[in-house]
């Protein structure tokens, strides 16, 4: 360790050894997390000649500290003395960038890009072109792939001789005997493709690009179509019809299911890359084709971009091509085998009414959306509720609500009890979509009626439903719509139903203790509350008086110090002495709680 003179400035490299070479796995990641501290006090030179060297030799470890040693290096430059010296940083990551785990391949690759901006043109020459080709010419796969993801950031800073050399090295990864090489060349075919000049992404890119296209592999088939929309930006519009759309069209009928989704996936981002012209005359067969797609992934992925790749459809004749070729292909996924299908439809057909307009949206799209609004699949239904809003700003909520509301309504009084929760659930979200006037007049009714379902599930989900609601249209909204309707329920035979008059006091949890006197109002919870909680304190079933002990205890805060002790206590002293055990806990916790404890009263006599 320090040596006898008493110099400390050993130290920290010696516990970063002893450190590093402990058995424990947790003690070496904190050591590398704190290298930069450790470098801090070793100084630049140091660390450049002991600390570097030390951590290139020891790259042996758990995968665990690889990654964080990858990640760590990539902040470094300033470390070891700041961009002239950056270069000191290449062999711990080139080191990096040849293990087997890719996790800590990709940092290494990452943290090596993140560091070539910060060396000069001569040095990128010098130190980092040699390093890409070392990696790129190396014995193992893992060197190899991890190249193909240099190349880009160090093309346009070279010589043009080194260029050269550069663009050799890729075509040569690009037909790499290890499919893992030639899809991780694929996966950056698209990048280095926007780095090139022109000449050469129409000498050099295409080939390979149709090359890759081909590959025996499907994973380097469907890399090669996400490269297709870089290409597709970087040449003339002249071009693309000879240099990428036969590579295109072939990859929209691949007999792999996996690259024909990549097409469907990718599809909007093609569209926009081609322009109007090859859409309406290539894409839009191939669109039509994926929505029919044999296989359901491919067809979901298509769905999910109908919406997209409508509007970006060329104005001029953008109606007849989706009413002609686009509506019918929807119309025969509404009702799929594939409920995966389906949903991805129901996120995203609504939204094609603000495109198609209102009389196409009431003859064509409504008896759709009806469709699935009446859809087994819950995410069928609350993809169609999600998004009621585009179509009412497009038809009106009249036509709306004389189109689709009535479905909801007979989901909402279905026989089975899940139906009618799940249609409980997105009632919220509907309320907001729709706005409180119309909420009040069609669907207020509704959602009382839940309150007095038979099954328990439904009330309870009811009464958050309505904390819900009032959440979205205020205090004031429950104490005249609400509350009123609630309290009504106490002379209900059925004790279940009287057990929903507690409900407003659930309200009181919503609010900031401090304003629950002037959101909910100190007079309607004395004089609308109070009276049914206290008369309920009677009722014949021991779980109505429990509740009303635990709703008196709620309410104290609410109350002046003269009803706490002139109404509230007796009622609680008697439910004290009641003969059931849970009667009798609740009013005495309730007693010898917050509401009616000397030291409350003596604040509320002194406001």
């Amino acid at each position: 360790m320090a040596g006898a003179d008493g110099d400390d400035s050993l130290y920290p490299i010696a516990v970063l050894i002893d450190e590093l070479r402990n058995e424990d796995v947790q003690l070496r990641l904190n050591s590398i997390k704190k290298l930069s501290t450790i470098a801090l006090a070793l100084g630049v030179e140091r660390t450049r000649t002991e600390l570097l060297p030390f951590l290139t030799d020891t790259i042996y470890d758990e995968d665990e500290v690889l990654l964080a040693l990858a990640e760590q290096l990539g902040n470094f430059t300033m470390l070891v003395g700041g961009p002239e010296y950056v270069h000191c940083l290449l062999p711990p990551l080139e080191s990096l960038a040849t293990v087997e785990e890719t996790v800590v391949r990709d940092k290494a690759v990452e943290s090596l890009r993140k560091i070539s901006q910060e060396h000069s043109p001569v040095d990128l020459e010098v130190h980092f072109e040699p390093l890409v080709k070392r990696l790129a010419s190396g014995d193992w796969f893992t060197s190899r792939t991890s190249a193909c993801g240099l190349f880009s950031v160090c093309y346009p800073r070279v010589s043009s001789t080194v260029k050269a050399e550069i663009r050799q090295h890729f075509r040569t990864l690009c037909s790499d005997d290890t499919p893992m090489v030639r899809r991780a060349a694929a996966s950056k075919l698209g990048e280095f493709a926007k780095v090139l000049e022109l000449d050469y992404v129409k000498s050099d890119i295409i080939s390979l690009f149709t090359a890759l296209a081909s590959d025996e592999q499907d994973s380097v088939r469907l890399l090669a179509v996400e490269a297709c929309v870089s290409i597709a930006t970087l040449l003339p519009q002249e071009d693309l019809e000879t240099l990428v759309m036969p590579t295109l069209r072939q990859a929209a009928e691949d007999k792999s299911w996996r690259v024909r989704y990549m097409v469907a996936d990718k599809f909007s981002e093609l569209q926009k890359a081609v322009g109007p012209e090859i859409t309406k005359n290539d894409l839009v067969p191939a669109f039509q084709n994926l929505l029919k797609d044999c296989e359901a992934e491919v067809r979901a992925a298509a769905a999910n971009k109908v919406k997209e790749f409508c509007e970006n459809l060329p104005e001029d004749n953008r109606e007849q091509i989706i009413m002609t070729h686009i509506l019918p292909c929807v119309k025969e996924l509404v009702s799929d085998t594939n409920q995966h299908v389906k949903s991805a439809l129901a996120s995203v057909i609504m939204g094609l009414s603000t495109i198609l307009g209102k009389d196409n949206t009431i003859e064509h799209l409504l008896p759709l959306f009806l469709a699935q609004l009446k859809d087994e699949c819950p995410e069928v239904r609350l993809n169609i509720i999600s998004n009621l809003d585009c179509v009412n700003e497009v038809i009106g909520i009249r036509q709306l609500s004389q189109s689709l509301l009535p479905a909801i309504v007979e989901l909402a009084e279905d026989a089975k009890w899940r139906v009618r929760l799940a249609i409980i659930e997105y009632m919220p979200l509907l309320a907001g979509q729709l706005g409180v006037e119309f909420f009040d007049e069609k669907l207020n009714t509704l959602c009382m009626a839940w309150l007095i379902d038979h099954v328990y599930a439904i009330r309870e989900a009811a009464t958050c439903n309505l904390m819900k609601l009032v959440e979205k249209f205020g205090a004031e909204w429950a104490q005249n719509t609400i509350v009123p309707k609630v309290l009504g329920m106490a002379n209900d035979p059925n004790y279940l139903h009287r057990m929903t008059t507690f409900f407003p006091l659930k309200l009181l949890d919503l609010l900031p203790h401090q304003a629950l006197s002037e959101a909910c109002g100190q007079e309607i919870t004395t004089k609308q509350m109070l009276p049914v909680v206290l008369k309920m304190s009677n009722d014949q079933v021991a779980n109505v008086r429990f509740n009303v002990a635990k709703s008196l205890q709620k309410i104290g805060p609410v109350l002046d110090s003269n009803a706490l002790q002139t109404e509230v206590k007796p009622v609680l002293e008697k439910l004290a002495s009641d003969t059931d055990m849970d009667v009798k806990y609740f009013a005495q916790e309730a007693i010898s709680g917050e509401c009616l404890s000397s030291s409350t009263i003596v604040d509320k006599l002194n406001t």
